[in-house]
């Protein structure tokens, strides 16, 4: 049976069961599809008819292993990738027809962006700001703003290619705020950082989605998803396994870790063998 559409809803809302009075969702994926072709001429689909959405100062969690089309869906939703079938909206934008202002909405941030190795995290902030079209002025006080949030005092003069892990990542993630885009998509922000880097990450992100921010959060530390977000979805081979409240989860499931839930869904929840 339909689902008949109210006045001035959208037709994303009614698929994703938005309630009329609740702030549009800034990040909507529409039965997103990618197929990649093979060197015998037929096509894998990475990704398989998967919608999503996310809203105003919420932090969604998209878990799943390796292989699994999560890095493949969050660069299609952030316009990086085209993808087969299906459609993106950020802020109600759609990013096929609109490309470069939607991008311009976006922080997108993974694990192994490279930086530009002769140039300092100064210099590399104020390009970045620049090409989001940043006067001088508002570059320089956001710069400032970064680097003291997020420690970057001692290094923001060293050249990148003389920076650590953690310092690198710092300047990545102040890479992608500089702009204060409203939509932040987070691929594996703390792999490989120690504990104190660790904490500051997801202190940040917490921060961007108490200023109202939506945050697109994938990254295989359960903990970090039991943490810091409400709504997760589990994707297995492509497709979204299942979706929704950490709480409804566990009851749907009768397990107690995010961990147990995901290998419960998969039928791969076999016992560990005692020693």
């Amino acid at each position: 049976m339909a689902v008949p559409q109210q006045p001035n809803e959208t037709a994303a809302d009614v698929a994703f069961g938005v309630a009329r009075d609740a702030p549009p969702a800034l990040i909507v994926a529409d039965q997103l599809s990618k197929a990649f072709p093979n060197p015998d001429g037929t096509r894998k689909l990475a990704v398989r008819q998967l919608s999503l959405s996310v809203a105003p100062g919420e932090i969604y969690g998209l878990l799943g292993p390796n292989g699994a089309g999560k890095t493949t869906t969050l660069r299609m939703i952030s316009g990086l990738l085209q993808p087969t079938e299906g459609r993106v909206l950020i802020d109600g934008q759609d990013v096929a027809r609109f490309p470069l202002a939607v991008k311009r909405k976006i922080g997108y941030l993974t694990a192994n962006t490279g930086l530009y190795a002769r140039l300092t995290p100064r210099e590399l902030l104020d390009y970045f700001g620049t090409l989001y079209g940043m006067a001088r002025e508002a570059r320089r006080r956001r710069i400032g703003e970064l680097a003291e949030y997020l420690g970057m005092g001692d290094f923001l003069g060293l050249r990148c290619g003389a920076l650590s892990t953690g310092q690198r990542q710092r300047t990545n993630i102040a890479r992608a705020l500089i702009a204060d885009p409203p939509v932040l998509i987070l691929d594996e922000p703390t792999l490989g950082l120690d504990v104190l880097s660790n904490r500051l990450i997801l202190r940040l992100i917490q921060s961007q989605a108490q200023q109202g921010k939506a945050v697109l959060l994938s990254t295989h530390a359960l903990d970090e998803i039991e943490v810091l977000c409400r709504r997760v979805g589990l994707i297995h081979r492509g497709a979204l396994l299942a979706e929704g409240d950490l709480d409804a989860l566990w009851q749907r499931t009768g397990r107690t870790r995010l961990s147990e839930v995901f290998l419960h869904l998969v039928g791969a929840d076999e016992p560990l063998l005692a020693h």
